[in-house]
């Protein structure tokens, strides 16, 4: 299947792939826009594929909520490297505190294209989780995301 876009007064060509991605993420963000309501953690992790996938350096991220689980904002936090990057508690709690956030969706995403959990992601999100309830603010999820997939930790009841 072919995409065209607009080039010029009347003349169409046939779309570039980074023009598709931009377009995807671009509706996406519009979808994942503050405001909406996140029913279900797992509804944000095709957002967050596509804000995380396809990066090849690790990127840890929070999708802060409100009281009623509505988007505040998406906001990275940590930039890694290939195959890590330090997360630090202190900091996300600052970060909530900022958006006055009383829930949050954790990401990360694994440049290798596997999203399986690892030993210290289990690790991170206990700490954060832990930190997280001392100010009131409610983890509901770690998503870990790979180039076209991701895993909940919720959903597999490791939180």
């Amino acid at each position: 299947m072919k995409f065209y876009v607009k080039d010029g007064a009347s003349l169409y060509r046939p779309a570039t792939p980074d023009e598709l991605l931009y377009a995807a993420r671009s509706t996406l963000r519009r979808r994942y826009r503050r405001g909406k309501s996140i029913q279900h953690p797992r509804s944000a992790g095709p957002y967050l594929v596509g804000e995380l996938g396809h990066l090849e350096y690790e990127l840890f991220a929070v999708l802060w909520l409100d009281t009623r689980h509505r988007v505040i904002e998406f906001r990275p936090l940590f930039r890694g490297t290939v195959d890590g990057a330090s997360v630090h508690p202190r900091e996300v709690v600052r970060s909530a505190i900022r958006c006055n956030a009383a829930a949050c969706v954790l990401a990360h995403n694994h440049p290798s294209g596997i999203p399986e959990p690892s030993s210290a992601d289990h690790t991170i999100t206990r700490r954060l989780k832990t930190a997280l309830e001392l100010i009131d603010v409610r983890v509901l999820d770690h998503l870990i995301v790979a180039a076209d997939a991701y895993v909940s930790l919720a959903e597999r009841g490791w939180q």
